[in-house]
């Protein structure tokens, strides 16, 4: 059976122009023509065909996809080999890109320009990436979720180590009233409390004291916040939690 340049063009999804260019190079020369001249391809043409499109869409010059056709020393199983090798190298590399742009996109959904590298620099085990499923889930549809991406969409790498080095500075203030014996409800702790709340406003979201409050009791129900403070000193997740209830009753909160 031989099949006409149109139907040829169909089958491929390429052009008749494509076809008769090929023709013209010696790259596809039909093995058939009608009574009318007219250009016919058998099944083999169509077997050459496929091998072409195959090396073009992995881009190989026209002058290449030739020499590796037309090559002697070369059989079928030859091809479908190099093939195989040629799609598993191209499906890694393509595995490599979706995941890198994975991950940029979910760095860009969390506001965070950052390399992977940076993100480590900055933020060490606890890549804040990590949890934006999640976060977008509980929180996705709140104010607060939409001005901190709208806030640190412009972070760079320096304004994200400031902001976890002044947070870091008073986790470990906080921390130090406890151990000094200072009591959750006292003036200092309170004001280190306030402090926390007004870093958070300037940071990323507006955070008043019944949000701020809702946030310390996250810090002792949700283990990990927990697991997190206890790390800084064992009980500063309720002594934190303590103050910043403390801190909004005394703001009439």
């Amino acid at each position: 059976m031989s099949h006409s340049v149109g139907q040829v063009a169909g089958f491929a999804g390429v052009t008749v122009r494509t076809l008769h260019h090929y023709d013209d190079i010696g790259l596809l020369a039909p093995s058939e023509r009608s009574h009318a001249g007219h250009r016919r391809y058998s099944d083999a043409d169509l077997d050459r065909l496929q091998q072409i499109l195959f090396y073009r869409e992995l881009g190989f010059p026209l002058d290449e996809v030739a020499a590796l056709l037309d090559d002697p020393d070369a059989d079928p199983r030859a091809h479908l080999r190099r093939q195989h090798d040629l799609l598993t190298a191209r499906i890694e590399r393509l595995r490599k890109m979706a995941a890198a742009v994975e991950h940029a996109m979910e760095a860009r959904t969390m506001g965070i320009s950052l390399t992977p590298e940076e993100r480590f620099e900055v933020f060490g085990d606890s890549d804040p990436v990590q949890y934006e499923d999640e976060v977008r889930e509980r929180w996705g549809d709140t104010d607060a979720y939409r001005q901190s991406r709208e806030r640190t969409a412009s972070y760079t790498k320096d304004d994200w180590k400031r902001v976890t080095e002044e947070l870091d500075a008073l986790h470990l203030r906080m921390a130090d009233l406890m151990s000094a014996g200072a009591a959750a409800d006292s003036g200092e702790a309170m004001d280190t409390a306030e402090e926390h709340r007004l870093f958070i406003t300037r940071a990323y979201y507006d955070c008043g004291h019944e949000m701020h409050t809702c946030l310390g009791e996250m810090y002792v129900a949700d283990p990990r916040f927990t697991r997190m403070y206890e790390d800084i000193r064992p009980g500063l997740a309720a002594y934190l939690r303590d103050a910043i209830v403390a801190n909004a009753a005394r703001h009439g909160g």
